[in-house]
C-alpha cells in the first residue's frame, strides 16, 4: 500500500513567491528515489498560509530510505545556507486507500 507524506510548511504570505522559487532550484533527485511516486507543491488560494508539500511512495519504508539519503539533504541545502522559508512546519503520514 502507498503512503502519502505531506509536510505543512506555515510560510509568511509576503514569502510565498520565494518559497515557490526555492522549490523550483531544488537539486530534484526525489523524482529518482526508489519507490518514490509523485509529488505536488499547493499553495493556498484562500487566506490561509499553510503550504503543502505532498510525496506519495510505494512504501514506509522507501520514504525513509530517501530521508536517509544523501540526495535528500542535496535537496533541503537551500534551507541549511539561506535559512528556512517557513516559520515551522509539521509531518503528516497517511495509507493511500484510493487513488486515480
Amino acid at each position: 500500500m502507498s503512503v502519502a507524506k505531506i509536510n505543512a510548511i506555515t510560510v509568511p504570505r509576503d514569502r510565498f513567491e520565494e518559497f515557490g522559487e526555492r522549490f523550483a532550484k531544488r537539486a530534484g533527485q526525489v523524482e529518482k528515489a526508489e519507490g518514490f511516486e509523485s509529488f505536488q507543491l499547493l499553495r493556498p488560494g484562500d487566506d490561509r498560509d499553510v503550504c503543502l508539500v505532498i510525496t506519495t511512495w510505494r512504501s514506509e519504508e522507501d520514504f525513509q530510505n530517501w530521508v536517509r539519503s544523501p540526495d535528500f539533504a542535496a535537496g533541503h541545502s537551500q534551507h541549511r545556507e539561506q535559512g528556512p522559508v517557513g516559520t515551522s512546519s509539521e509531518i503528516w503520514s497517511f495509507e493511500v486507500l484510493e487513488s486515480l
